[in-house]
């Protein structure tokens, strides 16, 4: 067995160790939720020697390095007032969703106008434009963290496989028989899972751009998909009012999760696995545990459609969005509502946490985006300026920068 690298996928959860074996590339993800800015670093690596034995005396120093570095992280205060920087007009007609890569360095934009454009965050320049979509742009994503590929989703039934950093297009993905709405990079960057109208998700081979396995099970459109930590498994949504939870290296369905009474707008695995989170226009929010399919709880409260639903990057705190115009902030240990966001005027369709998990970002039809303290509730900041409805915005890796995109036709960076 030899042991190839070791990654930092997120802040604060965990770290990730990659290894090869049997020629094949592995990975396990080493827990660190309990750890704190008070942990002794030296304690912690000797406990995970202990339990892990991938990791050699000779990793020992490399794994304290990376544990200096998450505890850098939780102990950041966050000052930025995310002042408006500049505003990015390149696109002839409105955006569907905007993505970081791992270093925020570069961000991609999609957008109806049929093409995804590659920009440099620090100066706001057009980097690069991918054309060859015949119709919307809807799903994009880098292939974090190594961020050299981009993948494409288009309502022109394909997905496109591109070159980051020269723009060539390695694969052109076809298959699915109606529009592309969601996808997503297996974390080896190996798999590309596509998510389509068509009812199905399917698995497309990074390397060779062939079709793995088609995920047949959902009787509606799937809108929603998303990898675990490891990337074993996939959860996909659907507008059936169900969750599927499938094996990736069979394509077998593991579970169908059912409670949901109405379409799902969302799913997402925590850090380690074990819990999937799922919002639905039923009004609710619903925590499920992953190994047993079961409904742990149901998260009630708002009074119209729950349109987003996410995890804080360490998987102790849910945030939910609804078109009622509120968010709300849960306990993942208790259950309990801990804060409700209150301020917009029109729905929300788009919330995330910061990396620090002490913030919370919202994307409203109301024109504006709202910084929030994940605490205490309080509206810190609005951002405005756009004209027309945000519908995707998104955090940096380091939490210092956020990039907001709308309806009308552009992209906003904030400091």
């Amino acid at each position: 067995m030899r042991l190839k690298r070791f990654l930092i996928r997120y802040y604060p959860p965990g770290i990730i160790l990659e290894y090869e074996k049997g020629g094949h590339l592995r990975t396990k993800s080493i827990d660190l939720l309990d750890l704190t800015p008070e942990t002794n670093p030296d304690e912690l690596v000797v406990d995970i020697m202990h339990s892990e034995p991938l990791i050699t005396e000779a990793r020992a120093e490399q794994v304290k390095q990376l544990i200096l570095r998450l505890q850098q992280k939780q102990g950041q205060e966050v000052h930025h007032r995310f002042c408006f920087c500049k505003e990015l007009k390149a696109h002839i007609l409105p955006l569907t969703n905007v993505a970081f890569d791992k270093s925020g360095s570069r961000f991609i934009t999609g957008s109806y106008d049929r093409t995804c454009r590659i920009w440099d965050t620090a100066s706001g320049t057009e980097l690069r434009v991918l054309e060859g979509h015949k119709n919307v742009v809807y799903a994009i994503a880098f292939n974090n963290p190594y961020g050299d590929k981009i993948a494409t989703g288009s309502f022109d039934k394909t997905c496109k496989l591109w070159c980051a950093d020269t723009g060539r297009c390695f694969h052109t993905f076809r298959g699915h028989m109606a529009e592309i709405v969601c996808l997503a990079f297996n974390p080896q960057s190996t798999l590309v899972a596509t998510g389509s109208m068509d009812s199905t998700a399917k698995l497309w081979d990074v390397e060779s751009g062939r079709e793995v396995v088609t995920l047949s099970g959902h009787t509606a459109e799937v809108l929603s998909l998303c990898f675990n930590t490891v990337g074993d498994q996939l959860v996909t949504g659907s507008f059936d009012h169900t969750v599927a939870i499938w094996d990736v290296a069979t394509g077998r369905l593991v579970h169908t999760l059912i409670g949901h009474m109405g379409e799902i707008c969302n799913v997402q695995f925590n850090w380690d696995s074990s819990l999937i989170l799922t919002g639905s226009i039923d009004k609710s929010g619903k925590l499920w545990d992953a190994a047993s399919g079961k409904c742990v709880v149901t998260l009630v409260g708002h009074k119209e459609d729950v349109l987003d639903v996410c995890f804080d990057l360490s998987g102790q705190l849910i945030a939910t969005a609804s078109a009622d115009g509120t968010a709300k902030v849960f306990s993942v240990a208790t259950h309990q509502c801990l804060v409700t966001l209150v301020g917009h005027d029109g729905e929300i369709s788009k919330i995330c946490f910061s990396p620090q998990g002490t913030r919370v970002l919202t994307a409203s039809s109301d024109k504006t985006a709202r910084l929030w303290d994940a605490k205490s509730g309080a509206c810190l900041r609005v951002l405005e300026g756009h004209t027309d409805e945000i519908f995707s915005c998104v955090f940096n890796y380091e939490g210092d920068t956020i990039i907001t995109g709308s309806k009308d036709n552009t992209c906003r960076i904030w400091y």
